[in-house]
């Protein structure tokens, strides 16, 4: 088989992809850490409207290093600039928002996505994330939930399991999932392979997967520019 690390995308490359599939003016969360970076690659003339659930919509790119305002920083305690209209609200406003269905995408990072949907981000072993925060409402209230991660573990075990190990942040709530191999969607309770590596064979892609790929027509190639 193939080495996996010598073709992989990178997480910036993952996250190049997800942003292509954003709409113009959608209302979008992004998960703390890796998914925070989908923000960078919003394709030309498309403007998203990102939200945080510490209480700001509509806020602008990272600041340059040394002019940070660390009164405005986002929920992961991230610096971030202001928009033209970025609006501020209490946390419990910024709940409503995303318990009552205003979200277009949410897109979160993983350790398990089964093949139904369920997603594990979360974990109390050691080094994990200590408690499920704000994504087990994210991922019920937000229209169309995304993953973005890598397509195996450290150790190389999939990450894309039959059904999930780790406590489950959501149940039935991820219909895509961008990987460093491969464009995965969800669709009646299966894996459905959208895109891949060229470089990578379907025999090798399934032997790195814990569930079975279906394919639906034809199987686009990952085309994903240096970033």
């Amino acid at each position: 088989m193939i080495s996996v690390d010598d073709i992989k995308l990178s997480n910036a490359q993952i996250a190049w992809r997800a942003a292509q599939d954003i709409e113009d003016g959608a209302y979008v969360n992004l998960g703390i850490g890796f998914p925070e970076m989908v923000a960078k690659f919003q394709p030309e003339g498309r403007q998203a409207i990102f939200h945080t659930e510490n209480g700001v919509l509509d806020f602008g790119p990272a600041p340059e290093p040394g002019e940070e305002d660390w009164d405005l920083i986002n929920a992961g305690k991230k610096a971030i600039t202001l928009r033209p209209g970025t609006a501020f609200f209490h946390h419990a406003d910024s709940f409503a928002m995303v318990r009552g269905g205003h979200l277009d995408v949410a897109i979160l990072g993983a350790y398990e996505v089964a093949e139904n949907g369920d997603l594990a981000n979360w974990s109390t072993g050691k080094g994990g994330v200590p408690a499920v925060g704000g994504a087990m409402d994210l991922v019920h209230g937000a229209r169309r939930v995304a993953v973005v991660t890598d397509h195996v573990t450290k150790k190389g075990a999939p990450k894309l399991v039959k059904r999930c190990s780790l406590p489950l942040t959501g149940i039935a709530c991820v219909t895509r999932v961008y990987t460093s191999l491969a464009v995965i969607d969800i669709t009646n309770g299966h894996f459905v392979l959208r895109e891949k590596l060229a470089t990578l064979s379907f025999d090798d892609l399934q032997a790195l997967t814990g569930g079975p790929l279906h394919v639906e027509g034809d199987v686009a190639e990952l085309n994903v520019p240096e970033v």
